[in-house]
């Protein structure tokens, strides 16, 4: 073998090598936003699926239909579509009479426009395709991935934050879609 030809052989293993590395480092934290589509708001198809939104980070909020901010936000904050697959979004609806220990029943159109715009606009990343434990978005893979070893339990129980589910105690823009890791502020 040539001089030439090795070092042709190691350059290309070179390149490929960083052009994977810089992968998964972007796959990792995309200038804060932990979900592929958080940011340019584009499904794995490449899609756009955040246009006209003012490039909510992943939240949607914008595009939402109103019965969605009126009904669910009436109890909890409104959460982004996209922190959830399809079928778990489905699943919710469908039992609203049984929502976490409420009865969050809704008359049918309503239930129909806002499970029509939570499927249309739910994950598709491969961290959040896959539907989590009772559809709760605190028992997701992503959110157990960036939350659990780096926070204590002793944290979520703590007065100001409460549960786990109260992503606006930590994350400043969470009721705007916004979860980048750098505004991040956890109450005492």
């Amino acid at each position: 073998m040539s001089c030439s030809s090795t070092f042709i052989k190691f350059a290309l293993l070179a390149v490929l090598g960083l052009g994977c590395m810089q992968t998964a480092v972007a796959d990792d934290d995309e200038g804060g936003s932990w979900w592929k589509w958080g940011k340019s708001g584009r499904s794995e198809g490449g899609k756009n699926r955040n246009e006209g939104n003012g490039g909510n980070a992943g939240g949607m909020l914008a595009a939402a239909p109103s019965q969605f901010q009126k009904e669910c936000a009436s109890c909890h904050m409104a959460y982004p579509a996209g922190l959830l697959p399809a079928g778990s979004w489905q699943h919710l609806m469908a039992n609203l009479s049984q929502h976490f220990g409420s009865d969050a029943s809704l008359d049918a159109a309503s239930t129909n426009v806002i499970t029509q715009y939570l499927t249309s606009h739910s994950g598709t990343y491969k961290r959040v395709n896959e539907m989590p434990s009772h559809d709760r978005i605190t028992q997701s893979y992503w959110f157990s991935r960036k939350h659990d070893k780096e926070i204590a339990a002793s944290v979520w129980s703590r007065a100001s934050i409460g549960s786990r589910s109260n992503c606006v105690a930590c994350h400043q823009g969470a009721e705007q879609g916004n979860f980048n890791e750098h505004s991040v502020r956890i109450p005492n």
